[in-house]
């Protein structure tokens, strides 16, 4: 008796879910005579054969491997288990075998099953007419028919919406690979493609080395093309994919792709290697690019890192479908945070234009470029103190170098009175040293020639007051009305021609930026002088979460001196021009919002920005705008932006929809057109995408190169996917 394996009567068995872990008896690996320790409704046992069979919800267990049947027998003298009806082989990674029967031997690692039905990781499912187990992880299958798609549940027996059926297969559950001979796609039960040899992986698989998915296409400059990625998982920490591409109107192509972790950071780089032919208007000879980049942790301060990005032209990117880029930025940089209240930066930077039409000589270098800031606690009367320092230098061939110095000292103290309104004083002090060579041929300086050196200092200080005054609307929410003023005084600062302007070219007036000390954005101008800023905003607040909300306002200078504001910005007046902005959301899933500036002599309109945003609880997304700014100086062509946008999302089900398009109207032609259809489920990805450019080369006037793109992928996951795609 004492030799019988373990035998718990029908009282005491215990229930387990499937897939649920063996009692902690059976976790040690076993020794090859140790018995198999089950539990079953009814057991016999023949002390002659030394066989034992249990019948009825039978669990069996032998290692970290478990068999659940109807029926199962056991042979103590060979080893050899056997069990029939609905079994389950349930291995330690979650993964399940089902079978009409099945044999087992050498502590439950091989055997030979019929019937038999898998289900792997990531939803994976594997059905056969009989297998074979060797080594415990082996399975040789025939006629075997695998997808990852769930059944229909409308009719179970249909055909899935694709599977893979094979001839004979091997199901490597070590190496998670599976293996197919004389396989054939099928879409909805209907052969839709043959291969003598197919292989993926199978559930959760480490990475391996191997070939990805092709992508096929044909394109205007490449003709019919095709790429052929290759994977090399070259270690735990770092790997390499090759993507040759071969094409019947253009050389060969060669692109790579390089990622690596450390303990201490990441570096990843994608680069290409090609030739063109000198056909539609490129240089003829070689060409490529790299992007990359790379950030490292030094302590739990300061971080260091690069972006390293360079390409022969934008048509070469366009061409071989790198992505358009107008101009490329590289940087070096190292940085440091103290919490919320401190950061510091240094860092040096290259721009690379990439357009034919591009004065290189104005392209500048920078380097050194020094940030810092801080902001110390609030003080005993609720003021914060803050400092900062932005120093560089910039360098170029052909136009101005200039090396800077500047130091901002700020100050904020929030107060309220006794009525309920809302003071603030804020102050503002600017210093800052240039040394600079060639100032004329600067953007937009119209001084003489001159090399030297200056210095400016400014002092900007403010006393903003608000007092909202809030009314109860009942059932409908409140309101507010909330005047708004500010008084900001300071000496005058003039043209300020005589120093370059490196940081400060970009400048739009509206409602963003009504009460700020200095409008503009950099150092390099300053705004002088004294002013009054004005505002009424109102507000409705509805329960329901929606809201109307209106702000309208100006500022007036007392100085009749424009200081460093170019004709048109709506502040080179005494009086500004107005600005507005008008936020609508009746209900959660609606929303309206527009900013404008008008002129103040008449009203005109000098720039709006509108936009609305309709989300329907059918999972729709409807989105429209219309933009119209006047023509900048900084900008080339100088000539106002009149364009109107629209947009659509829709998801229903599996699908998923997608258009938008940009029209403008200044130029009477569309700007850039998409669309997109995607149908995705646990198993199949099929997507679609349309994108059309009508940007220009003002050298030629013909659209840029691959400005019209049509992609089709097709996935089946676990497997692969394919695409095409036509430029």
């Amino acid at each position: 008796q004492s030799a019988l394996p373990p035998i718990v009567a029908p009282q005491d068995v215990a229930t387990s879910l499937p897939g649920q872990p063996a009692p902690a008896a059976a976790a040690a690996q076993p020794a090859r005579d140790q018995p198999v320790t089950f539990t079953a409704e009814e057991v016999e046992y023949d002390q002659n054969r030394a066989v034992v069979v249990a019948r009825g919800r039978v669990e069996a267990w032998q290692g970290n491997r478990v068999v659940r049947a109807d029926e199962f027998t056991y042979d103590r003298n060979t080893g050899v288990a056997t069990a029939r009806g609905n079994v389950q082989l349930i291995e330690a990674d979650g993964q399940v075998i089902f079978a009409d029967s099945i044999v087992l031997e050498n502590q439950f690692r091989d055997g030979v099953i019929e019937g038999l039905r898998g289900l792997l990781t990531q939803n994976g499912r594997v059905a056969a007419n009989s297998a074979r187990r060797t080594g415990g992880s082996i399975f040789d299958l025939s006629r075997v028919v695998y997808s990852s798609c769930n059944a229909c549940e409308d009719d179970p027996l249909a055909p899935p919406l694709w599977q893979v059926r094979a001839r004979t297969a091997t199901l490597d559950q070590e190496a998670r690979q599976a293996r197919y001979r004389d396989a054939v796609v099928e879409f909805a039960g209907i052969p839709t493609f043959w291969t003598p040899y197919l292989q993926h992986p199978a559930g959760d698989a480490p990475r391996q080395s191997g070939f990805l998915s092709p992508t096929f296409g044909i394109t205007r400059f490449l003709g019919g093309f095709v790429e052929t990625p290759y994977y090399w998982a070259i270690d735990q920490s770092q790997e390499l994919v090759l993507r040759p591409q071969i094409a019947t109107q253009a050389a060969p192509n060669l692109g790579l792709e390089y990622r690596r972790r450390f303990n201490f950071g990441e570096i990843s780089a994608e680069g290409s290697l090609g030739y063109l032919n000198g056909d539609q208007n490129t240089p003829e000879g070689f060409a490529g690019h790299i992007f990359s980049r790379g950030r490292f942790a030094i302590d739990e301060t300061w971080r260091t890192g690069f972006d390293f990005n360079r390409a022969s032209s934008e048509d070469y990117l366009r061409i071989y479908r790198y992505g358009a880029r107008r101009r490329l930025d590289s940087n070096v940089f190292t940085e440091g945070f103290w919490g919320p209240d401190a950061y510091a930066r240094v860092d040096a930077r290259i721009f690379q234009g990439l357009r034919p039409t591009d004065n290189t000589s104005l392209i500048p270098t920078v380097g050194p470029n020094v940030y810092l800031d801080w902001r110390a606690p609030v003080d005993s009367l609720g003021g914060t103190l803050t400092f900062d320092t932005w120093n560089f230098a910039v360098f170029r061939s052909g136009g101005t170098n200039t090396q800077r110095g500047a130091f901002r000292l700020g100050y904020d103290l929030p107060m309220r009175d006794g009525l309920g309104g809302v003071w603030t004083l804020r102050a503002q002090s600017d210093i800052a040293s240039y040394a600079f060579t060639d100032l004329a041929l600067a953007p937009n300086n119209s001084t003489t020639a001159n090399d030297g050196t200056a210095a400016r200092a400014n002092i900007r200080a403010g006393l903003a007051w608000r007092m909202p005054f809030v009314r109860p609307a009942g059932e409908y929410g409140h309101q507010v009305i909330e005047p708004m003023l500010q008084v900001v005084g300071g000496p005058l600062t003039g043209s300020q021609s005589s120093v370059p302007n490196e940081d400060s070219i970009d400048f739009e007036f509206t409602d963003a930026n009504l009460f700020s000390l200095n409008r503009f954005y950099g150092r390099d101008r300053q705004e002088g002088g004294t002013r009054f800023d004005y505002a009424l905003r109102g507000a409705w607040y509805f329960p329901n979460g929606g809201m109307l909300e209106g702000l309208a306002g100006a500022s007036y200078r007392t100085q009749a001196d424009g200081g460093p504001f170019y004709a048109g910005s709506g502040v080179e007046n005494r009086a500004s021009d107005y600005v507005a902005r008008a936020r609508i959301r009746p209900v959660p899933w609606l929303e309206f919002l527009g900013r404008g500036r008008f002129a103040n002599e008449n009203g005109d309109l000098r720039f709006v920005d509108l936009a609305t945003n309709v989300s329907l609880e059918t999972r729709t997304t409807l989105t429209a705008g219309y933009l119209y700014t006047p023509a900048a100086p900084y900008l080339t062509p100088v000539q106002p932006r009149n364009e109107v946008a629209g947009g659509l999302q829709q998801q229903w089900g599996n699908w998923r929809f997608g258009a938008y398009a940009r029209y403008s109207i200044e130029n009477n032609r569309p700007v850039v057109v998409t669309a997109s259809v995607t149908y995705e489920d646990e198993c199949f990805l099929f997507e679609t995408r349309f994108l059309k450019r009508f940007a220009e080369d003002p050298s030629t006037n013909n659209l840029y190169p691959a400005n019209t793109i049509l992609l089709f992928r097709i996935g089946l996951k676990t497997i692969g996917d394919v695409g095409f795609r036509a430029i």
